[in-house]
């Protein structure tokens, strides 16, 4: 026996070793954001951002209205509803992204008129708009709009996600953009 349990011990931390390094997450779980998740018609709060996503289409074109400025192609419009959570120091939504299977999109910076980079209040929502150029391959099955007030993906932080399925929305031959606009709730 005395030959033995060494070599029981030993079996026995090299399984233990193996269940640490089977549970301990990788890099990126680590520093990854945590999603706060909510439906379209719902509003979700992250740390920094309170957020509805109103309305989505897929449009053949994107125009501004009171505007010369518009585009043809695949696009995804998302009307959303946003505020600051606690306050408005640096309160906008700097990042929109949009996960399509393992691609992601960011929200297109061509239109004048955007959500993005719009100063948000506290218990005011800013009505406005976030527009997607997508390849035509991309305007199908599930996919994921995440919004962050940083520029940068959150890291240590939480962020807003909407999930949604790109084939249940409408679609329309052209959507004019607006400016965003404050509304009260």
């Amino acid at each position: 026996m005395r030959r033995a349990l060494p070599w029981i011990v030993g079996g026995a931390l090299v399984l233990g070793a193996g269940a640490v390094t089977a549970v301990t997450p990788d890099d990126d779980a680590v520093v990854s954001p945590i999603l706060k998740t909510a439906p379209a018609g719902e509003a979700v709060e992250s740390r920094t951002l309170i957020a509805t996503v109103t309305e989505a289409s897929v449009a053949d074109e994107v125009a501004v209205a009171d505007s010369e400025w518009s585009a043809e192609g695949d696009w995804l419009v998302v009307t959303i509803a946003a505020s600051a959570a606690t306050t408005e120091q640096g309160a906008a939504i700097q990042l929109a992204t949009l996960t399509v299977g393992d691609r992601v999109f960011q929200s297109s910076e061509r239109p004048p008129a955007s959500l993005t980079a719009t100063p948000l209040r506290v218990g005011i929502d800013t009505v406005g708009t976030l527009a997607f150029e997508l390849p035509r391959d991309a305007v199908t099955g599930p996919a994921e709009l995440r919004m962050t007030t940083s520029y940068f993906t959150a890291e240590l932080d939480d962020m807003v996600a909407v999930p949604s399925d790109l084939d249940d929305l409408p679609r329309a031959p052209s959507i004019d953009l607006v400016d965003p606009e404050l509304v009260a709730r």
